[in-house]
Formats: structure tokens, sequence, C-alpha cells
């Protein structure tokens, strides 16, 4: 048999019966093959000659399961990502990859393994939208797989994740804003709600607010930080994008609720003494510490919206409510993308769709008084 070239690898028997292939890879180290026959090895070892050649990465580890890469994955990761971001890909590999793949070879995972595992997570009555954050966990973690030259390519890419249901918005009517607003006049909480119906704050960015953002003399808020909870404590982080801060022009309304808040809080942090927490919060629970967003909907929010005769809708719901109130307003789209933080008018455009064809109305009624008066 004629000799192997250079560069070409190595096929020899070993004394226990097995085959081995060998092959030369960047960097002076060497990628083995085994198999039962000499055809067994040299088939793999012209498929990693040839992925060689066209500039692929070669396997190091074939036998790596996902059980053992996800978790020194989520190790790598950890300081590169949000705390919130971090324990969501914690669970969502807990609870739902790895007891289902955790025992599959990261190079042997298929796209039918993907599709197989949504297809069982929404029979097990999964929502279309954590099943596609499953998806986006695997994918990133693929991503990164690849990177490190762990596998050849993301089979996440060519899996079909569901398509999330879109959840309808609603919308307070400019009446029953009126009728809610006053309902919660006296509350303790009565400035969030004003500020979240005028500003379009999100709750999160709302209660991670402090008296040092607010200039009352001057009629602003400047949104640089949201709030989130992870188990049993809470941390601050600068908005998702730059958008996300920004500064918002207040209303009348809303720097009188927040003035009355300001002389409330001062009161209840005289009365606590020492047990109160400074932490400079404008909304604080009842001992100054930050409010969970979950609290605030279920045993404030909740209660007053049955009070007012209103629809009980999502908190984030006041966000679209002030979007919608201010476009049909006539105020411009691009003022109120600012005001929201949103990366582009597109995005408000796209949400609000449903505002336009009134928008138009009045465009239309608008041209015809110019006009006819001319």
């Amino acid at each position: 048999m004629a000799r192997r070239g250079k560069n070409e690898g190595t096929i020899f028997k070993r004394d226990d019966g097995r085959w081995v292939a060998m092959m030369s890879l960047e960097g002076g180290t060497r990628k083995s093959f085994y198999g039962k026959t000499r055809q067994d090895v040299q088939r793999k070892l012209a498929e990693a000659l040839r992925d060689r050649d066209k500039g692929l990465p070669i396997i190091r580890d074939e036998r790596e399961s996902l059980s053992q890469y996800i978790p020194t994955w989520l190790a790598l990761i950890k300081p590169t990502v949000r705390a919130g971001t971090w324990q969501r890909y914690e669970e969502l590999c807990r609870l739902h990859v790895l007891p289902i793949l955790g025992a599959t070879p990261l190079t042997r995972l298929t796209v039918q393994h993907l599709n197989s595992l949504y297809a069982v997570k929404l029979a097990d009555g999964l929502s279309p939208r954590t099943v596609r954050y499953i998806h986006a966990t695997i994918h990133k973690a693929l991503h990164d797989a690849q990177a490190m030259s762990l596998v050849q390519r993301n089979v996440a890419t060519l899996a079909t994740a569901p398509r999330p249901r879109r959840r309808e918005m609603q919308t307070f009517t400019p009446e029953q804003v009126r009728r809610f607003l006053e309902i919660t006049q006296g509350d303790r909480l009565e400035a969030l709600y004003v500020l979240a119906v005028t500003c379009g704050m999100r709750l999160g960015e709302l209660l991670a607010l402090r008296w040092s953002d607010l200039d009352l003399e001057n009629g602003y808020v400047m949104v640089q930080r949201t709030v989130r909870f992870t188990k049993d404590t809470w941390s601050f982080t600068e908005p998702k994008t730059a958008h996300g801060r920004r500064k918002i022009i207040l209303t009348n309304l809303a720097c009188e609720a927040l003035r009355r808040h300001r002389a409330h809080q001062a009161s209840e942090r005289l009365a606590l003494g020492p047990i109160w927490t400074n932490t400079e919060l404008v909304f604080t629970n009842e001992v100054g510490q930050p409010m969970r967003g979950i609290t605030v909907y279920r045993e404030r929010f909740v209660p007053l919206c049955k009070r007012a005769d209103v629809p009980t809708i999502r908190f984030h719901d006041l966000r679209h409510t002030a979007a919608t109130l201010l476009l049909l307003q006539g105020v411009n789209a691009k003022v109120v993308s600012e005001m929201l933080g949103h990366a582009s008018v597109t995005i408000t455009l796209s949400l609000y769709a449903h505002v336009l064809p009134d928008m138009q109305k009045d465009a239309a009624a608008a041209l015809d008084r110019l006009l006819l008066q001319a």
C-alpha cells in the first residue's frame, strides 16, 4: 500500500485490534479517530481532512454531551450577560432542555432533536413564547459552541420554533383613565400611576427611579435604569439600548402628584427612623426598599381597577394607553417614540397601527378645513 503523504494523516492498528486514524491540527496538536475496521477510521479521517480543507473547524471531542457542555457554557457567559438573562438561561436549560436532550452528544445534536423538543414542550402546555425562549437559549449555546470549534454548525438555525401568539394590547379609554386616576387620588402610589399613563414608562423603570432623576422645578424625568429581582435580592441595570436612556417632559399633573408623594414619603421616613432603608428611590415599600413589580400589580393595581370599574389590564398596558392617547391627540409619532424609548419610530408605528386610521381621518379633516377656508 502506498505511503500516505504529508498532512494526509496516519492510519494504524493497535495491539488490542482497534484501528486508529490521526491527523495534525493547528498549533501542533493531533486529532484521533477510532473504529473497529480500517474503513471506519479511514472514512472519519477523510471527512475531517475535507472539513479542514474547507476551513471548517475540526471537532476535538465528539463524546461531550449537552449535560457536560451546558454547565460549562453557563459559567463562561455569566460575567457577560445581565443577571436576569443568565437566570433565565439557567432555568430553561435545567427545567426543559437537559431532562430531554442532556444525554445527547453535542456533535450529534440534530434539527430533528430540537423540533421534537419543541413539540413535546408545546404538548406539555408551555406557551409558544416560552418555547421560543428555549429555542433562543439553545441557539445562543450552540453559537458559542461553534465559536469554540466544539461543533461545526449551529443546527438551531435550521430548527423551527413556534410562532408566538400575539397578545392583544388593551388600553384604557380617556374616560377610563380619568376614572382610574380619580380612584387613585390619595393612594400611596398615586404618583406611580400618573407617571405610567402620562409618560409611558415601564414598571421596572418606574420602580428604579431615584429622586435625583427628577427635576420638578423644570418638569422632567431622566430614565436611566431598571430594577430586576433575582430570587431574594434585587439589582439595578441600565436600559437594554441607548434609546432606553431618555429625558421625558412631565405634565403638571405628574409634577403635582410627585410633590405630594415626596412629602408623604418624608413623613414615612421620619416615623420609621432607623427602620427605614434609605435607597433614595421614589417608589418603595413601607420600609424604603425596592418593590417587586408582581406585588405592585396583584396587590395594588388590580384592586384599584376593580374599584374604578375599569378593565383589569396588564400594568404594561398603561404604557400602551399613554402612547395611544398621545397619538390620538395628534402628537408626532417621532416624539412618542422618543418618550417610549423605542429604537426607531418604525417600532412605534407598527405597535400602534390601530391608531393610524383615526389619525388619517383627522389629517383629511384638517386638509378640508384648510382648503375650504382658502
